[in-house]
């Protein structure tokens, strides 16, 4: 098993690519060891000293380093991530709710309009990066995204998320008037 790895904007995280599907649908991000109740794969991950957060996309991992250098890191945390995958457990052993979304039924119609934008503009080109964004709320013309992955605690994300998505957001959907992240 050939497992690649990429540099993401954020310097304390690490992009994994092991070659094959790891979660297939949605993604689940996991903060701190006792979120990672559900995924043998994260579990693994977080037995390694210096991890401090792991999320799981669709072809991809991304790790949090807390401390210590990369160059230390990453040959412990591709053995974990070979081991998970010739183990044969799954990535997650239950499916995991998204977190809740909150809007006014009446803007409906906007708010599919934002998600659309956000999956096949906005997601895609995060996901290269090792990390995901997605739709939390849609209120007084405020949207509010979740960022996942090497997007949490990045420098850029703020760039991002101001200048980018807002930006395109705004010139599609004129309701939109601001662009916030949830913690």
């Amino acid at each position: 098993m050939f497992i690649q790895t990429e540099a993401t904007p954020n310097p304390a995280t690490l992009k994994f690519l092991p070659g094959r599907v790891v979660m297939g649908m949605g993604t689940a991000e996991y903060r701190e060891p006792d979120e990672a109740t559900s995924s043998p794969l994260a579990r693994r991950l977080f037995a390694i000293d210096g991890v401090s957060g792991v999320f799981l996309g669709d072809d991809f991992i991304t790790v949090t380093k807390a401390g210590g250098e990369w160059p230390h890191l990453k040959p412990a945390v591709l053995g974990a991530i070979m081991e998970h995958f010739l183990s044969g457990a799954p990535a997650v052993d239950a499916g995991q709710a998204e977190g809740e979304e909150d809007f006014d039924p009446a803007a409906a119609e906007i708010v599919e309009t934002i998600k659309e934008l956000l999956e096949t503009r906005v997601r895609p080109a995060v996901a290269q990066d090792g990390g995901d964004i997605t739709f939390r709320s849609f209120r007084d013309g405020v949207v509010y995204l979740n960022m996942r992955g090497s997007c949490s605690g990045c420098p850029s994300s703020t760039a991002t998320l101001k200048h980018g998505i807002e930006n395109l957001l705004r010139h599609f959907v004129p309701e939109v008037r601001e662009v916030q992240p949830v913690n």
